[in-house]
């Protein structure tokens, strides 16, 4: 069976526990989420996208 996750909920529920569990403050969590987004629209989005996609596809193994 194959479940199809977008990888903002995988890092989502990792956010969660990291508040709930280990006492991260919500605070830290809501500022790298908005440098997340303040990175997205400079030069450097093309490069995180890919090696994103390269690491989840290493990790998923490349079914080509």
């Amino acid at each position: 069976m194959t479940v199809s996750l977008p990888l903002v909920f995988v890092v989502g529920f990792f956010a969660w526990g990291a508040v709930k569990f280990l006492g991260v403050r919500t605070w830290i969590v809501v500022l790298i989420a908005l440098f997340g987004f303040w990175l997205s629209h400079t030069f450097m989005a093309p490069a995180i996208e890919s090696g994103t996609r390269s690491g989840v596809d290493i990790i998923n193994g490349s079914h080509d």
